[in-house]
């Protein structure tokens, strides 16, 4: 039997490799925090199921032609609720959320989502419930509601149930991705996700919303950009990560979108963030970062 030594001061490969991957994971996460700008500034308004779908349906549709692969026996009720859990009910809030609160507070909502993971892989993937992760979790909660509690604005209380289902929906998927496993590789799996939740969707935008007019070009773009940076490279990245990380690290690589989102409404709209709010995204920030540190035994 042989042993890989590294010398002091080293990193191993496979701690390399480790960091890596969820440096390309957390891409995922940062990007969906520029969702909340692109929908108020570049989509048409009013469209929240319209912007949904157009966002899921054709990112699904060319992942499934890429990945060549449809679902077999039971994948294809397990796909159906993946993606209605972490694309159909899950886009649908987000884009009431995003619509009816401003950016940073609409993505800062899912900061609940570690606890809720936590939570439910105690019974569903017989993880320890960890003090650590719980303590995490609520310090990113409490970096989080620094943001939203003492930011100049509104809370609209419509927004702010649809923000919370909408974390509670995508928590739910996470930790049943996890125990289901990938029976696919990752284009195609994705693919049956994005698809199916697009395709759950799409009826309720035309039954709800209507047939819009032709979009404007800074529209299409905005449409364009979440179909494919924001929706298809993302949740590539985000289910491989799912499937290769731990659960905790990947669920609290999520509080990078309120950052983000936070730090994208100060720079391209103006917004003001108060003393409290920069506090509350460096608390979030540290959160993701400690919470990548592996526990101790």
């Amino acid at each position: 039997m042989t042993a890989t030594l590294t010398t002091p001061g080293t990193v191993s490969p496979a701690r390399r490799r480790r960091g890596l991957l969820t440096l390309a994971t957390a891409v995922a996460p940062a990007t969906w925090g520029t969702t909340y700008v692109v929908t108020t500034e570049w989509l048409p308004p009013d469209r929240p199921l319209l912007a949904a779908t157009v966002r899921a349906l054709p990112a699904g549709l060319l992942l499934v032609a890429v990945g060549r692969r449809l679902p077999h026996g039971a994948w294809w009720w397990k796909a159906a609720v993946l993606g209605v859990l972490n694309i159909g009910a899950f886009f649908a809030l987000l884009f009431v959320a995003a619509y009816r609160l401003p950016g940073g507070v609409a993505a800062v909502l899912g900061a609940a989502q570690p606890l809720l993971v936590t939570v439910l892989a105690v019974p569903l993937l017989g993880e320890r419930l960890r003090s650590r992760t719980l303590l995490l979790g609520l310090l990113g909660v409490a970096g989080v509601a620094l943001i939203v509690v003492t930011g100049p604005v509104a809370l609209d209380p419509v927004g702010l149930l649809a923000g919370l289902a909408g974390t509670a929906c995508m928590g739910s998927g996470v930790v049943l991705t996890k125990r289901w496993g990938r029976p696919v590789p990752v284009l195609a799996f994705t693919g049956w996700q994005l698809a199916a939740g697009g395709l759950v969707l799409l009826p309720l935008a035309l039954a709800l919303e209507g047939l819009p007019a032709t979009p404007t070009a800074g529209q299409a773009g905005g449409l364009l950009y979440l179909a494919t940076v924001n929706t298809a490279l993302a949740y590539v990245l985000w289910v491989r990560g799912i499937g290769l990380l731990p659960t905790g690290r990947v669920t609290f690589l999520g509080l990078l979108s309120p950052v983000v989102a936070a730090t994208a409404g100060w720079v391209l709209l103006g917004e003001s963030l108060t003393p409290l709010q920069l506090a509350g995204t460096a608390l979030a920030l540290g959160t993701v970062l400690l919470a990548q540190r592996p526990p101790r035994p």
